[in-house]
């Protein structure tokens, strides 16, 4: 925070983030709330104490990589367009050149069950770069509809939901990925603390940034989040 900020303001910018989403444009005033631990598996420790957290304010970017929300790509092994496709989604790439490669392969190549699911979730996190929340989702969708235990797909699903505003949906889909498995985990933390969020959750908010943190420390989004909060015992 700057010197001699106000700390009940909402920061003029919030960093960028990565295939799976990130800020929304919203606003939600959140400080000065005392909350109790309610969420399962917190430990002995917290669940035998109460205690208040607050944070400073809560500035919801627009969804994916532009706010606040982290996406992911998959990675797609042999060659041919639907590689071509899946590296420029891992290089953090977005244009609609790129997503028409992700197109022509998935029109034209042969592709394994998880290589074509991988490719709709490829093409999707270009979408969602885009704040494309709805044509995002159909890919991922699609991608659900293929491989079920693909937790990218759910990762990436629940980013546009946090993008479009609709936490409740994308909560369910972030914790789906969170149980299916992912290459980074944090990042579906990352992302379920926005929607705890925009659910004025701030208590389990909080628990899912520190676990991004703990689960890659040298992230400093997450961090930069934590650093908003205030924890008491009571």
């Amino acid at each position: 925070m700057r010197r001699g900020a106000d700390p009940h303001r909402p920061p003029d910018d919030r960093g960028p983030v990565r295939p799976c989403v990130r800020r929304c444009d919203l606003t939600d005033r959140c400080s000065g709330r005392t909350l109790l631990p309610s969420r399962a598996g917190a430990g002995p420790m917290l669940r035998s104490l109460a205690f208040s957290v607050t944070a400073a304010a809560v500035v919801l970017g627009s969804g994916v990589l532009a706010s606040g929300a982290s996406a992911q790509s998959v990675t797609v092994l042999g060659g041919g367009m639907a590689r071509q496709c899946s590296d420029a989604a891992l290089a953090g790439e977005s244009e609609r050149r790129f997503e028409a490669v992700c197109t022509l392969a998935l029109d034209t190549e042969l592709l394994s069950t998880r290589d074509r699911a991988g490719t709709f979730v490829n093409r999707g996190v270009m979408k969602l770069r885009r704040k494309e929340f709805g044509a995002a989702r159909d890919d991922f969708d699609r991608a659900v509809a293929l491989k079920p235990d693909l937790g990218e797909a759910y990762v990436n699903r629940g980013a546009a939901a946090v993008g479009a505003r609709r936490y409740a949906e994308g909560l369910a889909d972030l914790t789906r990925a969170i149980e299916l498995g992912l290459e980074e985990p944090e990042k579906a933390y990352y992302n379920r603390a926005l929607a705890h969020e925009g659910l004025d959750d701030m208590t389990s908010a909080y628990f899912d940034y520190r676990k991004a943190v703990e689960l890659k420390p040298d992230w400093q989004d997450p961090q930069r989040e934590l650093a908003r909060f205030t924890v008491q015992r009571r």
